[in-house]
């Protein structure tokens, strides 16, 4: 279980290593999938499946919609891949740090493990991730509505960074 949570957490950083470092939004769209599978199987592991399913499901169906549309206006007829010097120099930078600071912050902390949610399942009547997302819901609504209005603000930048001067929905004719 241990080899399968390493490799999931290394899936997700190179994962967002993959979106930070390439300008093109088609490669940054196999980053982002390859970024959210990890992220769901590091929850899984631990724990909490239906809360994995829903971020999945979500997360899949609403960003990559934009990401899809935004490449669609940014449509390049060479757009830049993993391969190229820039790209690889980012990658190989971002890895860097990610692997200094790893360093520094990891210490001495093989061995120590996070508690699954369903660590005690034969004294509870619910599963725990079930429940965190009912208590989200109820208690959190505000975050959620917060969260709800960054993503459509998030919408509007990525549309107006890749509208250009001529092109775009909402062009002079």
């Amino acid at each position: 279980m241990t080899y399968l949570m390493s490799l999931f957490l290394f899936g997700l950083v190179l994962g967002l290593v993959a979106v930070a470092s390439n300008p093109a939004p088609y490669f940054g769209a196999l980053g982002l999938v390859l970024a959210a599978g990890a992220g769901c199987g590091v929850l899984v592991g631990y724990g909490g499946g239906f809360l994995s399913l829903v971020l999945f499901l979500i997360y899949l169906g609403g960003m990559l919609v934009v990401f899809a549309y935004s490449a669609a206006l940014a449509a390049e007829p060479f757009p830049e891949s993993w391969g190229d010097g820039s790209v690889a120099a980012y990658a190989g930078g971002y890895l860097g740090v990610v692997g200094l600071m790893g360093g520094w912050f990891m210490g001495g902390c093989w061995g120590v493990s996070w508690v699954a949610v369903d660590e005690f399942k034969e004294f509870s009547m619910l599963r725990g991730d079930s429940s965190g997302v009912a208590l989200m819901y109820s208690s959190g609504g505000g975050v959620l509505v917060i969260c709800a209005g960054v993503l459509l603000l998030t919408l509007f930048v990525v549309l107006e960074l890749t509208r250009g001067l001529s092109r775009g929905a909402l062009r002079a004719v």
